[in-house]
């Protein structure tokens, strides 16, 4: 993305760039936990992870943590590979594998545990990897700050709203979240606090499905104008303008000069 904006720039052609992001979800106390886990899981996994949109990392309120944990690891254990029926597709990327494998290795050395997953696997000469549940995450991991672009949910209990956002924006990316919440108003309290170009409220990864919505990538996720909505066909129009005096008198801001 920076080279591509390096040669836009110095040729004087616009750039409008998504790149990588590192979204958050956060699930509030008094949230629907089914619901949460649900969406959590198949923002985390659609794609096996690889998508720019994917929740990579999830924050929850301590209260409800331990309980909103057992739903997520019951529900991702039930997600198969499509090599045995099940959703999850193959590891595209060739460096891809080493990557979750190097994060996945950092935050169990670091004292994350693993729920589901958790290894990359080979069938039919591809990798693979399991929805992969992680609790006891911390920011000190790779598996909380680096894009992993896998199907990885390290899940870190959290005191509270407050605490959620500061650690949800302390990442050099904003592309998109998630809040979940037991009201509407009180999602949107806390998502209009994040630095993110779009919040899912009550669910996850819209930005996959709702086209219309009109988005920006905040800090290193992109740069330009929207890539949804009309926005995404209006940003590489240019406007051209015709000024047109049809008066004989002349302008008043003309320079007074002798006939």
């Amino acid at each position: 993305g920076r080279r591509v904006a390096q040669a836009a720039a110095r040729a004087f052609v616009p750039a409008f760039l998504e790149l990588g992001g590192k979204d958050p979800a956060i699930v509030l106390a008094g949230a629907d936990l089914d619901r949460a886990a649900a969406a959590v899981l198949w923002g985390g996994t659609a794609n096996a992870g690889q998508s720019c949109q994917s929740v990579e990392r999830v924050y929850v309120a301590r209260e409800v943590h331990d309980d909103f944990l057992d739903r997520l690891v019951t529900r991702a254990g039930q997600v198969g590979l499509t090599c045995e029926g099940g959703p999850i597709g193959p590891l595209i990327e060739p460096g891809l594998p080493d990557v979750i494998a190097a994060h996945l290795a950092d935050a169990v050395a670091k004292g994350a545990t693993v729920h589901t997953g958790g290894r990359i696997e080979r069938h039919g000469g591809g990798h693979w990897c399991r929805p992969t549940v992680l609790s006891g995450a911390d920011h000190t991991m790779l598996v909380m700050t680096e894009e992993t672009f896998g199907p990885v949910l390290p899940v870190m209990a959290v005191p509270g709203p407050d605490e959620a956002v500061a650690l949800a924006n302390d990442s050099p990316y904003g592309l998109s979240a998630a809040v979940f919440a037991a009201t509407e108003a009180q999602a949107r309290a806390v998502a209009a606090r994040l630095q993110v170009g779009a919040v899912s409220v009550n669910d996850a990864a819209l930005t996959a499905l709702v086209h219309e919505g009109e988005k920006h990538s905040f800090r290193l996720s992109g740069l330009g104008g929207s890539r949804m909505g009309p926005a995404s066909i209006s940003r590489f129009l240019r406007r051209r303008a015709f000024l047109i005096n049809r008066s004989d008198a002349a302008d008043p801001w003309w320079h007074s000069t002798k006939e």
